[in-house]
C-alpha cells in the first residue's frame, strides 16, 4: 500500500498507484455554490493536493488524461459540464522570505512571474508575451498584462491560488506595521488583488479558488477583493479536506489486518491523537487531519506491529510552532489567559468572527476565532450567543504544553532542566517511583514569580505537572478522563511502542499555606480518600501495572503518597 504522505501532485498520486481518498464529489458542490471561493484549513490538511486535483480536472490541455486520472473516481462517473474547460493559472505563495518589506515584494513578484511564465509556455502563447511581462517590475503590472493577453486570445481562466497567506501570516507575527503597509490601500498585495477583481468583471477570470490558513490577509484587502465567498465555515464543506471517520478506517484497515489487530482499537487511538476538527456547529461529524493520519500509517512498524515512537510528526510540529507566533497579535497577556483557560478547562467561549479588522482592534473573540482557523481549537458546540471552542486532539494538546513550557520559562526567568526531567520520567515508567518527578515539580514552584504564585490553585498545579509530563510523552497522558462518573486528575497509560513497567493514576491537592498544618493534613486525608474511591472502580481496578498516588503541595513543599502497587495483575 503506497501512502501519499507529503505528496501534493494529483497526477503522481493517481498514476503512481498511491492510496487516494476521493474528494472529487466536492467539484460539483463548488460549481453549484458560485464562481469565486476561498476555503481555509489548518496547516497540513491536504489543501495542496485538493488544488492539484482541481487543476487536473479543469485543465483543457489534460482532456486526453481525464479517463486515466478520474475514471475510477466519483467525478469520473458523474462529470460536470466544465471538465477540461479552462486554461488554468496555478499560483503558490509559500516560501516567500519575510525579512524585509522589499524581500516580500521581490518574492511575491517573482512567484507571480514564474506562474505566468509556466502558464504561457504550457498553452503555447507567443514568447514575446512573456518577454513583455518580464520587463514589468510589479506583480500588479504583470498580472494586468497577462489578463490582456488572455483576453486577446479569447480565453477564460481558472485561477487557483494555494497558500495565499503563507508569507502574510509570518509577516503579521514579525512586523504588523509592514503587514498593514503591503496589505492596505496602495500596498502591492492589495493592488494585485484589485486587478483580479477587475478581471472577473471583464469575464476573463471566470473561476477562482483560493486556499490558505487564515482570513487575515483577505480581510485586510477589503474593497481590493471582496467578491470571493468563504466556504471555510460552511457545514457542506466541513469534510472537503481532511479525512472522515469512514475514510480513515478504510485507510487503516489493511494495516490492522496485516498485524492481526482490532481496527476499533487503532481507530480509538488515532481518533484521540488526530481527530476532532469541526468547522461549523451543524457539521454532522468531526474530521481527521489527513497528514497526521498518513504520518501514522507510514511510520507504523509493520514488523513489530507497533505505533510510531513519536505520534506527533516533526514536520507538523515545526509548521505549528511557526504559526504559534501569531499568539503575539493583540494583547499578549489576554492571549496568554486564553491559553491558560484552554489547557486547564479544555474549552473556551467566544463570538466567532468571520472578519478581522486589524487596524481597529484585536480582542479575545478575534484571537479565539483565529485559533480556530489555525486548528488550535475547534468548534464543539454553541450557546444562544456564543460558540464553544475546544482543543481538538492530543497532538494539539501536546503542542500547547510545549508552548506553555516556553511561556513559563520566559515569564519567570527560569529553565526547566531537560536531563533531570527525562531521568525522572524514566524512573516513573521503569521503577514506578514518583518522587524524582515531585522534586522537579518543587524546583518549578520555587522558580515561579510572586505574580504566578498569587493565582496558584489545584488546576494550576495540575497544569505544571502536565507541562513536565508532556516534554517526554512516553505515556498517553489523560487529564480528568471520565471513569465511572469520576474524574482522576492525571492518568498515565501505556502506549505502543513503549513498554513501561508501570501505569499511574495521580490525584493532586493544593493546601493553602494560611491553613497551616491542620489544613495540610485535611487536604491529605481528602486526597487519600478520593484515590481510594477511584481504585474501587472496575475500569481502574482492571488496569494492569497501575500505581496510584496523591501529590500534595502548598507551593513550597511537595509530598507524594503511594496508595497502591501492581493492581490489575
Amino acid at each position: 500500500m503506497k501512502l501519499p504522505y507529503g505528496e501534493s501532485n494529483f497526477k503522481k498520486v493517481i498514476s503512481g498507484g498511491y492510496v487516494y481518498i476521493d474528494k472529487t464529489a466536492y467539484i460539483a458542490q463548488l460549481e453549484e455554490s458560485g464562481s469565486y471561493h476561498f476555503l481555509l484549513r489548518p496547516r497540513r490538511f491536504g489543501k495542496s493536493l485538493f488544488v492539484s486535483m482541481l487543476a487536473h480536472y479543469y485543465d483543457v490541455s489534460r482532456a486526453d488524461e481525464f479517463d486515466a486520472l478520474f475514471g475510477k473516481l466519483y467525478i469520473g462517473q458523474q462529470p460536470t459540464s466544465l471538465k477540461n474547460a479552462y486554461q488554468v493559472l496555478l499560483m503558490d505563495f509559500s516560501g516567500i522570505a519575510t525579512a524585509t518589506a522589499e524581500r516580500v515584494h521581490n518574492g511575491f513578484t517573482a512567484s507571480v512571474n514564474a506562474s505566468i511564465g509556466s502558464f504561457l509556455h504550457r498553452y503555447g502563447y507567443a514568447p514575446e508575451v512573456f518577454a513583455h511581462i518580464t520587463q514589468k517590475t510589479t506583480s500588479e503590472e504583470k498580472i494586468r498584462i497577462f489578463f490582456e493577453a488572455v483576453k486577446i486570445a479569447d480565453q477564460k481562466i481558472l485561477l487557483l491560488i494555494d497558500e495565499y497567506d503563507h508569507f502574510a501570516n509570518t509577516l503579521l507575527a514579525e512586523d504588523r506595521a509592514v503587514f498593514q503597509t503591503i496589505m492596505g490601500k496602495g500596498g502591492f498585495v492589495r493592488s494585485f488583488y484589485e486587478v483580479l477583481k477587475s478581471a472577473t468583471m471583464t469575464g476573463v477570470l471566470d473561476r477562482l479558488f483560493i486556499t490558505g490558513v487564515t482570513p487575515l490577509m483577505l480581510d485586510s484587502l477589503t474593497s481590493g477583493f471582496n467578491i470571493a465567498e468563504n466556504l471555510s465555515i460552511k457545514a457542506d464543506f466541513n469534510a472537503a479536506m481532511g479525512f472522515t471517520h469512514a475514510e480513515t478506517q478504510g485507510l487503516l484497515q489493511p494495516l490492522a489486518e496485516q498485524c492481526k489487530l482490532e481496527t476499533v482499537v487503532i481507530m480509538v487511538d488515532v481518533t484521540d491523537w488526530y481527530n476532532g476538527y469541526r468547522f461549523h456547529p451543524d457539521a454532522t461529524e468531526t474530521v481527521f487531519n489527513s497528514d497526521m493520519v498518513l504520518y501514522f500509517a507510514k511510520n507504523f512498524d509493520r514488523d513489530k506491529c507497533a505505533y510510531p515512537k513519536r505520534m506527533l510528526d516533526d514536520n507538523i510540529a515545526s509548521d505549528y510552532r511557526k504559526i504559534m507566533a501569531l499568539f503575539q497579535i493583540g494583547d499578549r497577556e489576554a492571549n496568554y489567559q486564553v491559553l491558560d483557560d484552554l489547557i486547564n478547562s479544555d474549552e473556551v467561549l467566544a463570538v466567532q468572527q468571520r472578519k478581522f479588522e486589524l487596524d481597529k482592534h484585536f480582542d479575545r473573540n478575534d484571537f479565539i476565532s483565529l485559533l480556530a482557523y489555525m486548528g488550535f481549537v475547534t468548534i464543539s458546540g454553541e450557546t444562544m450567543t456564543q460558540t464553544r471552542f475546544a482543543i481538538p486532539n492530543h497532538v494539539i494538546r501536546e503542542l500547547y504544553f510545549q508552548y506553555f513550557k516556553v511561556e513559563l520559562e520566559q515569564r519567570n526567568q527560569l529553565t526547566l532542566p531537560n536531563q533531570t526531567l527525562a531521568v525522572a520520567i524514566e524512573t516513573l515508567a521503569l521503577q514506578g517511583d514518583l518522587q524524582p518527578l515531585a522534586v522537579e515539580m518543587q524546583r518549578v514552584l520555587e522558580g515561579l514569580s510572586n505574580r504566578d504564585l498569587i493565582k496558584l490553585d489545584e488546576k494550576h498545579i495540575k497544569t505544571l505537572l502536565l507541562t513536565l509530563l508532556y516534554q517526554f510523552p512516553i505515556y498517553f497522558i489523560q487529564s480528568e478522563r471520565e471513569m465511572g462518573r469520576k474524574y482522576p486528575d492525571v492518568m498515565l497509560l501505556e502506549r505502543s511502542p513503549f513498554a513501561v513497567k508501570h501505569q499511574h493514576l495521580i490525584e493532586l491537592k493544593y493546601a493553602k499555606k494560611g491553613d497551616g498544618e491542620a489544613g495540610w493534613a485535611a487536604k491529605k486525608q481528602e486526597g487519600i480518600e478520593q484515590v481510594q474511591g477511584y481504585l474501587q472502580l472496575p475500569a481502574i481496578a482492571a488496569l494492569p501495572k497501575l500505581r496510584a498516588w496523591l501529590m500534595l503541595t502548598d507551593s513550597e513543599r511537595v509530598e507524594v503518597v503511594a496508595l497502591s502497587s501492581g493492581l490489575g495483575n
